[in-house]
């Protein structure tokens, strides 16, 4: 009779937890999550996006669900950061290096042979990054930076082979770093964002891109480029960054959901598919016929002589922010020998 007794309390107190965890999801406020990018639905990043939120939407319980929103349907590229700050978006995809100064700590991964690949770079790079996060993406809740695969120059009528061939041309830089490249090597630059680069080539306000491989096709640039250096020069860092206020609108446990998908995990996630996609880009202009030249090791020592005032660039914009460049750029060497992603 006693161990009768005490089963069925044991069963009614299991019963009690079983209803109490499914009464606080029930609870719970569902959210319908805007997810926002500025690139093509063909891209990896669509994919990685619809990914994310469904895993997000399972391990929520269903409460938590998202829809996407490519091709600068939202908003346009450069105003992604503000976007999430402002809750014009939820989630949006940002390229910090389309506003040059505003986040120069971050700045670091945009380096010439600095990081050598996408997987790993983008994992090495998030990983450093987090402790900087907070203070330099203040307006919102950083969620997880990554880079694509390294990219180089593409240019219409003529190679790019020495620092040199840059003087007098009209280059589309890929972010900031890149930018101020151009121009210590006597080129001007024309800014627009990724999506409007075929257009400004095409009409001849600008001569070259500096852009990662896969994406040329992708964007309908090799209509309007013949010639490709192929040399691993620079990154772009990106980040996924979140809207506060909504996340703190959340319960405890949806808020968990999230911080489990903002982490270096899914750094990697995204950031695979992309760098696979970006580096298969070499073959396939080969196979379109367009001339794409390596570089001999005296041209690419040139090169490398020509990048390093880039560095000391970036340390004085990090200093005039407060931060301290040496520190940073220790752990950052140190973040790309630990995942095997330095130059």
């Amino acid at each position: 009779m006693k161990a009768r007794y005490t089963g069925t309390i044991f069963a009614a107190a299991i019963a009690a937890l079983v209803g109490g965890t499914s009464g606080t999801i029930a609870q719970d406020k569902t959210f319908e999550l805007k997810l926002s990018h500025w690139v093509p639905p063909s891209h990896p990043l669509q994919k990685a996006l619809e990914e994310w939120g469904a895993s997000v939407e399972k391990d929520s319980g269903g409460t938590i669900k998202s829809k996407v929103f490519p091709s600068q349907q939202l908003g346009k590229a450069f105003d992604h950061y503000d976007m999430a700050r402002d809750g014009i978006a939820d989630l949006t995809y940002i390229n910090p290096g389309y506003q040059p100064g505003r986040f120069p700590i971050i700045a670091a991964g945009e380096l010439p042979f600095l990081i050598a690949n996408g997987k790993a770079g983008s994992q090495a790079l998030d990983a450093w990054y987090r402790k900087y996060a907070a203070a330099e993406m203040k307006d919102v809740m950083f969620c997880l930076a990554f880079v694509h695969d390294p990219g180089s120059f593409h240019s219409k009528s003529k190679k790019i082979v020495l620092p040199s061939d840059i003087k007098g041309m009209k280059i589309r830089p890929a972010h900031a770093t890149m930018a101020t490249f151009v121009t210590q090597l006597g080129g001007t630059n024309v800014q627009s964002s990724a999506p409007e680069v075929r257009d400004i080539i095409e009409r001849g306000v600008a001569d070259a891109v500096t852009f990662p491989w896969g994406s040329i096709p992708l964007f309908g640039i090799d209509k309007v480029t013949k010639y490709h250096m192929e040399v691993p020069l620079y990154v772009t860092t990106f980040a996924f960054v979140f809207n506060k206020d909504k996340y703190n609108q959340m319960s405890a446990a949806q808020k968990k959901v999230i911080d489990n998908h903002c982490n270096n995990e899914w750094a990697g996630k995204v950031a695979g598919p992309w760098a696979d996609f970006e580096h298969n880009g070499i073959a396939k202009l080969k196979d379109l016929g367009h001339d794409v030249y390596q570089l001999t090791p005296a041209q690419l020592a040139e090169w490398k002589k020509a990048a390093e005032p880039l560095e000391k660039s970036w340390a004085d914009n990090v200093k005039k922010a407060g931060g301290n460049p040496d520190a940073a750029m220790a752990e950052l060497k140190a973040s790309l020998v630990k995942f095997k992603s330095s130059y």
